[in-house]
């Protein structure tokens, strides 16, 4: 017989174990990624279906109030979950019963998930179907919540085939910087946080994005470098740091999740060379994938985004499309509210 319960704190550790041995687990179900998340406005809700005692599957919910006075609702959103067998519409069911059951009690609209489940499984698409969850469309670049295009490299070679497997200027630029005597260490501490966050402000200036303040890079530091689940690389070049990147790690997988680089000394190629240590560091944790994360879905070259994926692409990883965006919908009426009243709501409150 399965049930499902929000936990606490006390299982912070069991629900983790969980997590990090599944193999649809993932840092952003992590109990700790739901702090980072607290500090941004969200709760978490970590959810567990059980089964005599034992975990079967998870789901981590972020919960949002909406930012309307006097309206008591919000929203549900788990990022890259289930953690789940995602060929059993049996284990799926329970959850996603359960999952509602928390929603009527914290009267949310709808939960969003995003799952970490490529798109050639129309089994689970049929189950998600069967659940009640409905897709999203959205589109081939960065419009939805996750990205839904990435590349993911096989990290089990050996590193001479992983390097001969490379574009061969993606090679010859890993040897390059090397050569030129750029050195990749890891962070140490908040001093570091500090100079890798000012090199992120640099390349957001240069390449017009916006990012999230030095705070939330605390709350990563503090939640995920500081338990092992997260690491900051910097790049020096004659005693300067010129480039720095953030990556996961969950059990057998990393993630590179932010990438920065000063505008001074590129043509020694740091980028190129961080990426390769961070696959050695992964290997070195035991991993088997590496996930280079978002990419564009539009592959023409005039696309703005098409040198990120062309970056990324020289590692020769495997170009990768997930399932996308799915949405159970709890109230009808306001998650048509939700999606076209409130965002003219919030610009005339801007204004």
């Amino acid at each position: 017989m399965y049930t499902t319960r929000i936990i606490d704190m006390q299982e912070k550790n069991r629900y983790n174990k969980f997590i990090a041995s599944h193999p649809k687990g993932h840092f952003l179900q992590l109990w700790e990624w739901g702090e980072v998340k607290r500090g941004t406005g969200w709760e978490p809700l970590p959810l567990i279906l059980e089964e005599d005692g034992e975990i079967r599957a998870a789901l981590l919910i972020l919960k949002r109030r909406l930012p309307i006075p006097f309206i008591n609702k919000c929203i549900f959103y788990s990022p890259r979950g289930p953690v789940v067998d995602v060929e059993s519409q049996e284990l799926c069911q329970a959850l996603f019963k359960g999952a509602a059951r928390v929603a009527k009690e914290h009267k949310a609209i709808f939960l969003k998930i995003d799952p970490d489940v490529v798109v050639s499984n129309q089994n689970f698409a049929e189950i998600l179907k069967k659940c009640n969850f409905h897709k999203n469309e959205t589109g081939l670049d960065f419009e939805g919540v996750q990205p839904n295009f990435v590349f993911r490299l096989d990290i089990t070679p050996t590193e001479i085939n992983l390097l001969q497997n490379m574009h061969s200027k993606w090679r010859y630029n890993i040897r390059l910087a090397g050569r030129k005597g750029v050195i990749i260490r890891e962070a140490q501490n908040k001093d570091d946080l500090k100079i890798f966050y000012r090199i992120l402000q640099e390349t957001a200036s240069r390449d017009k994005f916006l990012i999230r303040s030095y705070q939330y890079f605390e709350w990563i530091w503090d939640y995920m470098v500081d338990n092992h689940y997260a690491q900051v690389f910097l790049a020096e070049y004659e005693g300067q740091v010129i480039a720095g990147s953030l990556a996961m790690v969950l059990g057998d997988k990393a993630w590179y999740l932010y990438g920065a680089s000063s505008n001074e000394h590129r043509n020694v190629m740091p980028n190129y060379l961080i990426q390769w240590e961070m696959i050695r560091w992964a290997r070195r944790q035991g991993c088997t994938l590496y996930d280079f994360r978002g990419v564009s879905g539009d592959l023409d070259e005039s696309n703005p985004l098409y040198g990120l994926y062309r970056f990324k692409k020289g590692f020769n990883g495997q170009f990768t499309e997930f399932i996308g965006e799915w949405d159970r919908v709890y109230s009808p009426l306001f998650y048509w509210l939700w999606n076209k009243v409130l965002p003219l709501y919030l610009k005339m409150t801007r204004r």
